[in-house]
């Protein structure tokens, strides 16, 4: 499996790169860490950490030198970004021993991008891990100089404690959430101006979201034929008229959960959705997490 971004969401992925808050955040980021940031696209067939990033580490770079070894850098990217389509933020060792994650970023109901960082071990390197190194990409067709150079820059690697590394990984998960957030608001600064019959949609939709809310009443207000409705309102939104319900709700009971007495089953209702399971579903397919999960981490 490969995806490739839609046109519209490659874009947001780009625009977010380019911007202010992901430039400061990766120096902070790395400042503080030492560790580099990347954000990607989706593409699997891309590395863990692109070369040239700044904070790569070197043994990388030297490992590049060897075309066995970027196959096996793709595979990992590969594998990285298999797990954190399905589980969320991921991380995984490459051949070389390094530590990779990758933190999903999320608009709507896609991921448009990841956050990758890593390129570190999580215990101290070994001459007996060295040798199982240079066992993977063949020494004996290794000059001594590559050979030195590979040892020099595999024992310079930093080490950090996986308990460090996982707290690390949590910070990114916060900025994921920001840059979901902040894809949000370009993709309304980007829409073609509103027609009125949509805005009359959406502020009936706004007034009434703890209400059943069908097509056929929404369509009536905006004066349209439901299909006529349907395609005008998606041209605008970019969602569909279920799907921009569903996450309005959302947003409501984000607030609502914020309050740690309150308890998720009457957020669910409260807010319009007409049982558990359905609020469950549909909070995850727009978070990427459950609602106990989201305050939890919110909270703490």
């Amino acid at each position: 499996m490969n995806p490739a971004n839609p046109p519209f969401e490659s874009l947001l992925q780009q625009r977010l790169k380019a911007s202010e808050t992901f430039k400061v955040y990766q120096e902070a980021f790395r400042t503080a860490t030492g560790l580099p940031l990347q954000f990607s696209g989706i593409d699997f067939e891309d590395r863990c950490v692109e070369l040239g990033t700044i904070g790569t580490a070197e043994l990388c770079e030297a490992l590049n030198l060897c075309k066995s070894s970027c196959y096996a850098c793709v595979d990992t990217n590969r594998r990285l970004l298999e797990e954190a389509e399905v589980k969320g933020p991921a991380s995984c060792h490459c051949f070389a021993g390094l530590v990779s994650s990758a933190i999903p970023v999320r608009f709507r109901d896609s991921i448009i991008g990841y956050l990758k960082t890593g390129q570190v071990f999580t215990s101290q390197p070994t001459e007996e891990a060295f040798a199982m190194l240079l066992e993977k990409i063949g020494r004996n067709g290794m000059d001594p100089p590559t050979i030195d150079l590979l040892r020099s820059t595999f024992f310079q690697t930093r080490a950090v404690e996986p308990i460090r590394y996982a707290s690390m990984i949590f910070l990114l998960q916060s900025f994921a959430l920001q840059l979901g957030q902040q894809a949000e608001t370009l993709a309304v600064q980007g829409r073609k101006e509103e027609p009125a019959s949509v805005g009359k949609a959406r502020v009936f939709i706004e007034q009434h979201l703890a209400e059943p809310l069908g097509l056929t009443t929404v369509a009536r207000v905006a004066g349209l034929s439901e299909s006529h409705f349907c395609r005008i309102f998606r041209e605008v939104t970019g969602q569909t008229m279920t799907d921009y319900i569903s996450r309005r709700r959302i947003e409501l009971a984000k607030k609502a959960l914020m309050n740690a007495d309150a308890r998720v089953s009457c957020v669910a209702f409260d807010v319009g959705f007409q049982s558990i399971s359905q609020f469950n579903r549909a909070f995850t397919k727009v978070t990427g997490m459950s609602p106990t999960r989201w305050r939890a981490q919110q909270c703490s």
